[in-house]
């Protein structure tokens, strides 16, 4: 459905948008998907750069986390920037900015380059990030409310997936296997560059532009006793999906020897495409329910992937990937979920930024961790032992969350007594 133009139209005051509006939610959410397809796109690539230009797994994981670098320090400084200036300006300069990365990618003939581009994008997903989900939150239609938490959790792991198994199957079928890839998707910026000046805009602006840029990590007091619950959760699901994303290919091709590029995207694609489904198939149930079960499934199932690399059972490991994406997807969708649920309007972007500082921490560090003890161990050990550190989390995690159910069966049961 066309989307009429707007400078800044505020909600009205029934809770409702113009019927205009209506193709807006689907398009923002497809910009979403667009910009982490784009962060996994060089995935199932980092193995001929790798080759190519001769560096080690821990300057890979580096190069990695690069990414998570830039990302994490736009979220610091413009994550609540939406929130003054509106949507619309900061999506516009995040694909800008995307796009610019992009042509890096094309371009690089070294690691330098290549960190510089990874630098670049990471900065504008963070930009991106807060502001989509902000605007989702925004355009939610008043009919379906839990949709935007739906699709903030479901759009990272569809995006990953996507990006990671196209570009696996360009670099394995296609022409000039590093620079496709980054083609297409520059040509994909520049659609949602023309939606985005079309888009209707959905928070006005108000003062403290300025002021909001200066970096703080803190969590409102009221929301801290519903978000401290699921922080174990968030690491241990984003740091799986950090080790695959880093290292997954690599123990696809040196451990199983499956030397196939399009392995790499499928080995993404299986945790994440997984991770995806899950979302679709449980966002009808409410996210408190579903953090203690989500924490166990990821849990179980990384164990019964390092049994899989442990026996050199390919199929083991996989399935423990789909069982591990099942958690991941219901994890995401629990944890993001309640960051949707409770957030004001007005601490919409400063409380996603929140949460997307402790995913992506999560997604970063034990990968860079990783990629030193892969240096310095060797990848089976140094990939068991990560999967085991995984699991252990998820333990954690699930203790924390039945600790917090029981606390809340107490209160609920105290007046009776």
């Amino acid at each position: 459905m066309p989307v009429e133009p707007a400078v800044a139209v505020p909600l009205s005051a029934g809770g409702t948008y113009p019927a205009s509006w209506k193709g807006a939610f689907s398009c923002v959410a497809a910009i979403a998907v667009l910009f982490l397809a784009a962060s996994s796109a060089p995935s199932p690539l980092y193995v001929i750069y790798q080759r190519q230009w001769q560096f080690t797994a821990w300057v890979l994981t580096v190069v990695f986390a690069l990414y998570v670098v830039g990302l994490l320090g736009s979220l610091l400084v413009v994550g609540a920037l939406s929130d003054h200036l509106g949507r619309r300006p900061v999506i516009a300069a995040a694909i800008g900015l995307e796009m610019v990365a992009l042509a890096l990618f094309y371009v690089a003939g070294d690691v330098y380059v290549l960190s510089v581009a990874r630098v670049l994008q990471g900065v504008a997903t963070g930009a991106a990030t807060t502001a989509l989900s902000a605007t989702l939150a925004d355009l939610e239609p008043p009919h379906a409310r839990g949709r935007a938490g739906v699709i903030t959790s479901v759009a990272p792991m569809a995006g990953l997936a996507l990006g990671a198994l196209g570009s696996g199957m360009l670099v394995e079928f296609g022409p000039a296997p590093t620079r496709l890839v980054y083609v297409l998707l520059f040509g994909a910026m520049v659609l949602a560059a023309v939606f985005v000046a079309l888009m209707p805009e959905t928070s006005l602006r108000r003062e403290g532009a300025l002021a909001s840029l200066r970096p703080r990590i803190g969590t409102p007091a009221h929301l801290r006793a519903d978000i401290v619950p699921v922080v174990p959760a968030m690491v241990a699901g984003w740091a799986l999906a950090g080790m695959y994303l880093s290292l997954g290919p690599s123990v696809a091709a040196q451990l199983f020897g499956l030397r196939s590029h399009l392995v790499g995207g499928i080995v993404v694609t299986l945790l994440t495409g997984t991770g995806a489904i899950a979302v679709f198939l449980f966002r009808s149930r409410p996210a408190t329910s579903l953090l203690a079960p989500s924490s166990a499934v990821l849990g179980l199932g990384t164990l019964i992937s390092v049994a899989g690399m442990t026996q050199d059972l390919v199929w083991l490991s996989a399935a423990g990937t789909v069982v591990a994406g099942l958690g991941l997807g219901a994890s995401a969708l629990a944890t993001f979920g309640t960051f949707a649920r409770i957030a004001r309007p007005h601490e919409r972007s400063a409380v996603f930024t929140l949460a997307n500082v402790i995913a992506y921490l999560g997604n970063s560090v034990p990968a860079v961790l990783g990629g030193i003890a892969v240096t310095s161990l060797g990848l089976k050990p140094a990939a068991e032992g990560y999967a085991l550190v995984i699991v252990l989390i998820t333990v954690i995690a699930l203790v924390l969350r039945l600790n917090r159910v029981r606390a809340q069966r107490r209160v609920v049961l105290a007046p009776c007594e």
